[in-house]
C-alpha cells in the first residue's frame, strides 16, 4: 500500500485532493497533516473521515521535530505539500508567518523526506504545490509559462517563491524526487470567505458591502478547485522528476465583471430585482503591490498528461453559489468560528 502524506488537507484546496485520493485510490493509505489554523477545517472531510484507507495528524510543519517523528512514525512514500499561508492581505500585515510557514516549514518536510528515503529517491515523490503569483505580473498580452521568469511582488509571493527555489535545490543537489506546479486562481465549495467570491457571496446574501479593490480592473485566471485536483492527480502520477507545470483555467476575468456576474446569479437564485444585489458593491483603495493581470499557459499539461478544464467559469460560478446557498449551516460555521470546535468534539476525546 502506497502511503501519501497530503498536508493542508483540511484547506480549500487540500481537502478536495484528500477526497479525490481517498476515494480513488483505496489501495494508498492516505494521511492527512493539518495544523487546523483559521483556513484549516474538518468539517470539509466529514465525508470520507470514516473511510479505511484516511487518517488525520494535526499538526505544524514550522515544528522540525515534530516533522521529522512523523516521518519516522508513519513512512510515507511520497508527500504532496499544500500547506500554505495564502492569502496576500495577511502577508502584507504579517510577513514572518509566512515565512515559517511557506519557507521554513517546506524545508523542514524536505529533510524530512531526504533522512526518510535515504537516497532512494527513485521510490518516493516530494511534490511541491505552488502558485502563479511567484511570476509577478502581467501586462495586456502574454501567458505565464513554465520558462516565465521569478518576479515575487507580495510577502506571500516571495515566501512561495523562495519555496520553490528549496524544492529545485533538494532535487539538483540530493537527487530528490520532485515536482512543482503553480496554479491560478481556484474556485469553488467550501472556500474560506474571506477570499473573494466567497466573500461576496456571503455579503450579498447578508445584504453587506461587497468590497472591490481599486476600480476593480485587476486580472485573473479562475481555476474550478476540482479541477486544479485532477491535475495534481495527474502531475502526481505522471510528471517527471525535477519537472514544472502550470495549471491554468482558461478563465481570464476582470474583478469588477467577476462580481457583477456574481450579482446576477444571486440576484435570481434569491428571487431579487435585477440590478439589487450590484448595488452592493463598494470600491475600496487598492491593495498594496496589487499585480495587474494573472494569465495561465497550461499547454504543457494538457500536451503531456492529457487534463483539460472541465467546466466554463460561469458553470463553475453557479455550481459555486449553490453549494454555498446550499450549505448555509457550513458557512455560519466558519464566519462564527464555531467550525473550530469540531475538532476538538471528534478527535481529541478519542487521543485521551
Amino acid at each position: 500500500m502506497k502511503r501519501i502524506l497530503i498536508t493542508g488537507g483540511a484547506g480549500f484546496i487540500g481537502s478536495h485532493v484528500v477526497r479525490l485520493f481517498v476515494k480513488k485510490y483505496a489501495d494508498y493509505q492516505i494521511i492527512n497533516l493539518d495544523k487546523l489554523t483559521y483556513a484549516g477545517n474538518l468539517l470539509n472531510l466529514t465525508d470520507i473521515e470514516l473511510y479505511p484507507n484516511y487518517k488525520f495528524i494535526k499538526g505544524d510543519i514550522t515544528d522540525a521535530d515534530f516533522i521529522s517523528e512523523i516521518f519516522q512514525l508513519e513512512k510515507p512514500d511520497a508527500v504532496i505539500h499544500l500547506a500554505a499561508e495564502s492569502h496576500v492581505d495577511r502577508s502584507i500585515s504579517n510577513p514572518m508567518e509566512f515565512v515559517m510557514t511557506n519557507v521554513i516549514g517546506t524545508v523542514n518536510l524536505l529533510n524530512a523526506a531526504k533522512t526518510l528515503w535515504k537516497g532512494n529517491y527513485g521510490q518516493n515523490r516530494f511534490y511541491h504545490v505552488s502558485t502563479d503569483e511567484v511570476y509577478g505580473a502581467l501586462g495586456d498580452e502574454g501567458m505565464f509559462t513554465e520558462n516565465t521568469s521569478y518576479d515575487p511582488h507580495s510577502p506571500y509571493s516571495a515566501s512561495k517563491a523562495s519555496s520553490d527555489h528549496f524544492v529545485r535545490a533538494y532535487h539538483d543537489t540530493y537527487g530528490l524526487d520532485v515536482v512543482i506546479s503553480n496554479c491560478s486562481n481556484n474556485y469553488g465549495s467550501h472556500h474560506f470567505p474571506e477570499k473573494l467570491i466567497p466573500l461576496a457571496i456571503n455579503n450579498i446574501k447578508n445584504n453587506k458591502p461587497v468590497p472591490v479593490y481599486g476600480k476593480g480592473e485587476n486580472i485573473r485566471d479562475w481555476l474550478w478547485v476540482e479541477d486544479h485536483a485532477r491535475a495534481i492527480d495527474a502531475i502526481f502520477h505522471g510528471a517527471a522528476s525535477g519537472d514544472t507545470y502550470n495549471i491554468g483555467g482558461h478563465n481570464e476575468w476582470k474583478n469588477i465583471d467577476l462580481i457583477q456576474l456574481l450579482c446576477k446569479i444571486m440576484d435570481r437564485k434569491l428571487g431579487r430585482e435585477s440590478g439589487e444585489s450590484a448595488q452592493l458593491i463598494t470600491y475600496v483603495t487598492d491593495r498594496a503591490g496589487h499585480d495587474l493581470r494573472y494569465a495561465i499557459d497550461s499547454k504543457k499539461l494538457q500536451e503531456n498528461l492529457g487534463w483539460v478544464p472541465s467546466l466554463q467559469f460561469e458553470e463553475g460560478l453557479e455550481k459555486t453559489v449553490d453549494w454555498y446557498l446550499d450549505n448555509e449551516n457550513w458557512l455560519q460555521d466558519v464566519t462564527s468560528g464555531n467550525y473550530q470546535t469540531y475538532y476538538k468534539q471528534q478527535y481529541e476525546y478519542n487521543e485521551q
